[in-house]
């Protein structure tokens, strides 16, 4: 399974982005510009909960909306870049206040060789948390096991989208499974063995050989459907891609049983006992950080458009998908407080009849979880602050 769910290259034309006068930098060089010792540490205090000096966190992907509270927390204007590593770093900070440590927020695809962040958390040790998608926390609890401690979505945004004018009788992934369409994703996704196995798609109908580019889907005119993401690929294909410049229709996975938390804040299981008291004062910060960027992700997105520019992978993204993105997470409740009024956490009952329906697929395809695997192995609410959440 690559990064970012198995999302690959997606490149569809230059876009413009105002720099914001950050600092780059090559690999172990300190700038002045992250240099917090002489700041003032303001009502929460991780230096003093026994937090990292720098709490390194490993993304699934280049920056981009779906991962704003991330950046929420780290003001652009103190703030290291490295472009070889890319890796943003500098002060921590909640509510404009700093916290005593550092943040470093990693990029994942392309600048970790298109590597699973399990699998990298695993190799460097360095890393404090990462983006674990809740299946690919089931999938991984032999090897590679961690324990999700913040989700800062409720569902994820992964979808099958088709052409509504080839199709207009195709209102979900179910209907599709009655036509002739080829459906293209990326191999190795256990969503569609999930699919193919409940019967909502016909195996001989699809094609895991999805390359992340708009060329077979144009190509085919609109006969064929593919993956992708519910908050990227319909403002893209309707406005960026000047061989389709028209609509998609699509469903979320999720809305077809498939129903993981994406993105999940996550460490390695053998590490929790040492990071709950950095825990404890982290997720409440990362809490209202979710609230503060949804509310105005304008200073985010900005940073976030700048990375994407410096870091330079092949990755574009423009300032027209920020919006589209942030504006269809609210939306379709891919952000949210879930089924209560707290952000950030779990359903456990949800997230184990999940595991309970993931399991047998991942023995079919030879990755079996660890036996007995429940969910409260991949994932906790001991941290969340209960008074946390997005108002009505």
């Amino acid at each position: 399974m690559t990064s970012r769910h198995s999302k690959a290259f997606l490149v569809f034309g230059l876009i413009g982005t105002a720099a914001i006068g950050l600092t780059a930098c090559s690999a172990g060089s300190t700038p002045e510009a992250t240099s917090s010792s002489s700041m003032e540490i303001g009502s929460v205090d991780l230096k003093a909960a026994g937090c990292p000096a720098t709490i390194s966190i490993q993304t699934d992907w280049n920056p981009e909306a779906e991962h704003g509270s991330l950046y929420e927390m780290l003001d652009p204007s103190a703030v290291t870049v490295d472009t070889d590593a890319k890796t943003v770093s500098g002060p921590l900070m909640a509510g404009g206040e700093y916290t005593g440590v550092d943040l470093e927020v990693r990029a994942g695809g392309p600048a970790i060789g298109f590597q699973s962040v399990p699998a990298q958390m695993y190799t460097d040790d360095t890393i404090t948390l990462g983006y674990v998608y809740s299946d690919e926390a089931v999938q991984n609890s032999v090897a590679q096991p961690t324990v999700g401690v913040f989700a800062p979505l409720d569902k994820t945004p992964t979808m099958i989208m088709w052409d509504p004018a080839t199709y207009p009788d195709v209102d979900t992934i179910e209907d599709l499974g009655k036509t002739d369409a080829f459906v293209r994703y990326f191999g190795g996704s256990a969503y569609m063995e999930y699919l193919i196995g409940s019967g909502l798609l016909k195996q001989e109908q699809t094609d895991g050989g999805y390359d992340g580019t708009p060329a077979n889907f144009v190509a085919a005119g609109g006969k064929d459907a593919q993956q992708g993401y519910a908050s990227a690929e319909p403002y893209i294909y309707e406005n960026e891609v000047s061989a389709w410049m028209k609509p998609v229709k699509y469903q979320l996975i999720n809305d077809a049983g498939w129903e993981i938390y994406p993105v999940v804040v996550s460490a390695r299981t053998e590490d929790m006992e040492d990071l709950k008291p950095c825990l404890a004062a982290l997720v409440p910060v990362m809490q209202q950080a979710d609230v503060d960027y949804y509310s105005d992700p304008s200073t985010a997105n900005g940073l976030i458009l700048d990375l994407v520019e410096q870091y330079d992978t092949g990755w574009v993204y423009s300032q027209g998908v920020a919006d589209y993105s942030v504006e269809t997470q609210k939306e379709l409740g891919l952000v949210g407080n879930g089924s209560d009024e707290v952000v950030g956490n779990f359903d456990m009952d949800r997230l184990q009849k999940f595991v309970d329906l993931a399991t047998p697929i991942y023995e079919g395809i030879g990755s079996a979880p660890t036996e007995g695997l429940t969910a409260d192995d991949i994932a906790t609410n001991e941290f969340i602050d209960d008074s946390i959440g997005f108002t009505k």
